[in-house]
């Protein structure tokens, strides 16, 4: 989970954005989407999608399998 809580953590933060904005874009609790962050719990795939479109980046970019933000086409 390691890489996942580094990229979402990053992603909010290089948008300036809170725990608790996202955790609105995903229709769930700020309490919620912190244990997402600090790896407490597992973050749904449907969630991953929403957030991979929020921040237009690739699932694969988020769970840490590549450097390459890019979604695919």
């Amino acid at each position: 989970m390691g890489f996942l809580c580094e990229r979402m953590r990053s992603l909010r933060e290089d948008r300036d954005l809170s725990q608790k904005d996202i955790a609105a874009v995903l229709n769930t609790t700020q309490q919620v989407y912190s244990r997402y962050e600090n790896g407490n719990n597992e973050v749904p795939i449907h969630h991953l999608i929403t957030l991979s479109r929020f921040y237009n980046v690739s699932i694969d970019y988020i769970v840490g399998e590549t450097d390459v933000k890019d979604r695919y086409k």
